[in-house]
Order: structure tokens, then sequence, then C-alpha cells
């Protein structure tokens, strides 16, 4: 037996047991005749107290004594020289728990310590390329090629126990509902919609691929014809796509159907799952979602996954800033604004940082007005050669801007200046405290465009997928205005961040190949990609629909950041490799020529 107890499960009860422990060497501390030793494991850490000054037997020596050591590096050497334990090595530990003298209360075995009796080196260990500990010295790039050691440290470790509890009780959510957790297969058939798909070449099918799924949109319609009626997975996905810090090329997804349901089913249904995991995670108790159209949305914050803990919601001010003077407003399709609470006090100096922001690429603005709202009711803005008093008073008004804040308004094209005013609302809300981790804003964002229409080619797009059902009243606009049909879908958003979405989704052929037809795809084209599919929906496909939660993200949000890659045990850089593994790499020539695959490089 290894171990007896675990480093965390110690406390007053057992004083006077004798008990055995096994972990990893967090410290080593002497002081004259004593030391101590903090082990720790997955559970926590307990100190141990090595006593010479109170024991008969030499003590002291038995710990530096090597029992059966086993060098799995055997480019170590002079192990049997050596004269303490050392960091990070793997020890067994015998002694009685005792009560603490000094006692730490920020540690679950603060009460008790273990007097040593016996000892046994497990494995030895080289010294770190940074300090296990909360607070490292280790950077990004070396701890990502030390992922094991990573691991050790409780910020990491307990983000990777917070994600298991996340899961564990979604499974139990879905399944006391009565879902079935239904596997699909990872090789699967490449398709031109969405981002693009890792491929992987068939050695008995020579010149053929396999993808990797992006979603297991399609498995996942065809059990509900298969009649599974509620289906629920948490499954691995894949995408060939540039990377930041909430996307990674394999991510996980909390993937339901279910059929037999309307679009108020499902958002019940999904409500519910988040409002239990915020209640039993972080003991938050949170009522009814608002709900949102996507127009709204764009409209009021700029983007279809906005952060509704703070204001500075858009005020449109076309009426009231064009036709004077100022030529650049009066040539812009769209003025918007937005007024910053208590930032009428910001110096000309923070004023132009703000403005050289806005004009970074990554947001692309050509500048910036500003309008100060003094506490004595006046004015003070950079165009007042263009705009009186009462001018601004009206901007203040449709801004909801209040004494001692100050409006910010951008002009240009609606889209890409309700984008650009969209970042600068989010930055200046990080600047000033108003994205609060410990506070969750969920909301529903309905009523998407069913298409989009991509300017370069021409075609459109579906938002969603191409599986997405129309609003069954948007129907006949299919055949004429296309650009104005509204998806029967829907988006969970949390904090400013897209959880999860979903549709209703098409459930016969006739609908589906009018979806193909105004997606580009020739009759040929749909049968060969999506065959399949049709070829199912002529044997009684139920109405259905369901939702996908991306589980990186929900537990990152959930855990107080957006930065999926700390919830994930072995995650890739931003250059989308494995440093720790060195992946992705060459193969042999070998393989390649059995896969039919030659390099031109």
């Amino acid at each position: 037996m290894y171990r007896s107890h675990n480093c965390g499960e110690l406390n007053a009860s057992h004083i006077n047991t004798e008990v055995t422990l096994a972990g990893w060497v967090q410290t080593v501390r002497k002081f004259g005749s004593i030391t101590f030793i903090d082990l720790r494991d997955r559970y926590g850490i307990t100190q141990i107290v090595v006593d010479n000054s109170t024991n008969t037997e030499d003590y002291i020596e038995d710990i530096l004594k090597i029992e059966n050591l086993q060098i799995h590096n055997p480019e170590q050497k002079g192990f049997d020289n050596i004269k303490s334990v050392q960091r990070e090595w793997v020890i067994q530990i015998k002694g009685n728990v005792r009560e603490r003298e000094n006692k730490n209360k920020n540690i679950s075995t603060g009460d008790i310590e273990v007097l040593f009796k016996d000892f046994k080196i497990l494995n030895t260990s080289l010294t770190p390329p940074f300090t296990i500990e909360d607070e490292t010295d280790g950077g990004e790039e070396i701890r990502m090629k030390y992922r094991y050691l990573d691991i050790r440290r409780n910020p990491v470790k307990n983000n990777l126990l917070f994600r298991h509890k996340v899961a564990m009780e979604v499974r139990k959510y879905l399944s006391d509902l009565d879902f079935c957790e239904v596997e699909t297969p990872y090789l699967i058939k490449s398709t031109p919609e969405g981002a693009r798909d890792f491929v992987v070449p068939s050695r008995m099918n020579e010149g053929q691929f396999y993808a990797l799924p992006q979603s297991p949109q399609t498995f996942k319609q065809l059990l509900m014809v298969g009649g599974m009626d509620k289906y629920f997975q948490i499954v691995k996905c894949f995408r060939d796509e540039d990377l930041r810090a909430d996307r990674q090329p394999e991510f996980t997804q909390i993937d339901c159907e279910m059929a037999f349901v309307e679009q108020e089913d499902i958002l019940n249904i999904f409500e519910g799952l988040t409002r239990h995991l915020l209640k039993e995670i972080k003991g938050i108790e949170v009522e009814k979602f608002p709900r949102m159209t996507y127009e709204h949305a764009m409209k009021t914050y700029g983007n279809d996954k906005p952060d509704i803990r703070f204001g500075m919601e858009f005020g449109e001010l076309n009426e009231f800033a064009q036709h004077k003077e100022f030529p650049i407003f009066n040539a812009a399709e769209l003025v918007v604004g937005i007024a910053v609470p208590g930032a009428g006090n910001y110096t000309r100096k923070e004023i132009d940082a703000l403005i050289d922001w806005v004009k970074r690429p990554q947001v692309g603005a050509s500048g910036m007005v500003y309008a100060k709202c003094n506490e004595d009711g006046t004015f003070k803005s950079s165009v007042d050669k263009f705009y009186d008093q009462e001018d601004l008073v009206n901007w203040a008004k449709v801004t909801g801007a209040k004494a001692g804040d100050m409006i910010f308004v951008l002009s240009g094209s609606a889209n890409k200046t309700r984008a650009q005013l969209s970042a600068l609302r989010m930055e200046l809300a990080t600047r000033l405290g108003l994205r609060n981790p410990a506070v969750f804003a969920p909301l529903w964002v309905v009523d998407f465009p069913l298409l989009e229409l991509d300017e370069e080619s021409g075609r459109y797009h579906a938002m969603h997928h191409p599986f997405t059902s129309p609003k069954p009243e948007d129907m006949k606009l299919l055949e004429t205005e296309p650009g104005k049909v509204r998806a029967n879908a829907y988006d969970m958003v949390l904090n400013g961040n897209e959880i999860g979405g979903g549709s209703i989704r098409i459930h016969d052929k006739t609908t589906q190949q009018l979806m193909f037809k105004y997606l580009g795809f020739s009759e040929e084209e749909a049968k060969a990609q999506f065959g399949f599919l049709m070829d199912a929906f002529q044997f009684g496909a139920p109405p259905h629909g369901g939702l996908a939660f991306g589980l990186d993200r929900l537990v990152a949000i959930l855990g107080g950041q957006e930065t999926i890659r700390d919830f994930i045990a072995f995650p890739k850089n931003n250059s989308g490799r494995d440093v720790m593994i060195d992946a992705p790499s060459a193969i042999d020539n070998t393989q390649l020529n059995e896969l039919h695959i030659q390099l031109n490089l």
C-alpha cells in the first residue's frame, strides 16, 4: 500500500493515528535538528516533521538513506551519494499524526503534522525548469513545453477539476431529463460549409480522405430520424482555423438534439441547464433570461453577443449630427455614440490615446469625436466649431449621458462603424472595471438572418449552417428576398461571449433542397455532399432541433476567465502546435507511401 490517506485528508480527528503518505516534495526546510518537509499530492499538502532531538534512532540519517532507488533516467549519476531529498522527488512517508503547534489556516491539513518514522524514495526528479507554485516564475511557452509539471500547480490543477465538475453537472442534469449520451464518429465526410476541415488520408482507399468533425451535426439529426428523441454528447470537435484566446483547433462541445420540439422547448431546457450550472457551480440564482433579437443587439451594442453587465448602449445621432457644417458626419451612413460613465475627467492625453486605439488596424476607425458633459450642464466637444449647446444636449439625450460623462462618437458605413464602436465599448468597460467576472448576465439572442451575403463572391452563406430552418412566416421570402429571411435560430450569450447556439432544423427533403439551392449548390453537389441526409428525411423524419454549448468557453467564463487554454489539459499554442510533444511533425516516407501521398517540397 503506497498510502493510507492522501495529503489533503488528515485533520484533528486523525491525531495519534499512524499513517502512510505518498507524494511530491514541495519544500524542505531545516532548522537545526528539525527538518520540515511539505508533501504534496492532488488533494493538498501535509507537513512532515523529522525531529532528531526527541528520537533515539538517527532518523536524519534514515531519511537521507536511499532505499530501493530505481534510476529512470540513466543520465543522472551519483544518487548513492545524495545527502538530502529535493523538490519534486516522489517519496513515501510513514509516521504518526500529531497536533500542530503553529496551525496553518490556509491549508486543509493545517491543524496537524506527521511525525516521521520511516521513509522510501519512489523516484527522483531533475530540478524543474520553473517553480511548482501558485505564483510561478515560468513563462507561458516554457510551461506549455512542460505542461505535465504545470498541471501540478494549483491554478491549473484546480481548473481541470473545475472542468470535471461542470461536465458532471451537465451529464447529471441532462440524464435526469431522459437525454441519452450517444457517441458519433470521428472519421467522417468532408463538407465545404463552415471552417476548414482537418483531413485524414485513407490507406485502404487510395486518394480518398476522411475529415475530422467540426460538429456531429448531421449524425445527431440522423439520431432523431432513428427515434432516439433526446440525445447529448460531450464531444471533441475540430476546426482548422486561426487561433486566439478563446479558440483551439480541437475543442469540446456539449452537443444536444431533441425531437418533436419547437424553439420555446429548447430555450426552456437549456436555460434550465445554465441556471443549474450557475447555482450548483457558483451558488448564484438567476431569474429567467432576457431575450433580444439579432437586429436589436446589432443596433444597440454593435455585435450579436452583447455584454449586458453594463450600459453604454449605442445612440444613433444622424438626426442631430448631420446637415450641419461637419462634412465627415454628413458623408457617413451612420453617426453613433456612447456615453462613458465618469469619463468626463479624462485628460486630453487620455482621449488622444483612445483615438489612437480606435485607429489601430484591428479596429479600423479613421478618427473619433468626443463631447464632455460638464457638471454645470454645459458641454465641451472636439467639434464646437460645428455644433452648438442645443445640438450637444440632444447628443446627451440620445446616448443617455449625464453630468460627468463623456460621449464618444464614430461615423462611417453602418456595419463597420457599429463593430468599431462595439470594440471601443468593450475596451472602455474593461478599463473602467465594469466587466466583473463574478457577475453573470446571460441572455438569448434570437431571430438571426438565415443567410448572409458574401460581398466578394456575391453568394449567400448560411449564418449558422445549411440545416437551419427558416422562420415559417418568412418562407415566402426565400424566392424573392432571401436576405430578409429570419432563421429559427438562437444563441445563448454569457458576459459578452457566445457560449452556445442552435436552431430548429429542416426536416423535409424539399425545404432542404431549396436551402441548398440558395447556398449555390447544384443538385449534383447537394446529393454528393448530403444525399445521405436527404434520403433519411424521406423515411419519417420528425420535427427536431438542438443546441451545442462550447464546453471550454463555458467552463472558462464560469471560472472567471475568458482564456480557454488554462482549462484544457494539453492545449495548443497560438500557432496550433503542441510544443510538449512537438506536433504536428513530419512522418517518414514509408508512411507517406502507404497513404499514397507525395510531398512537393
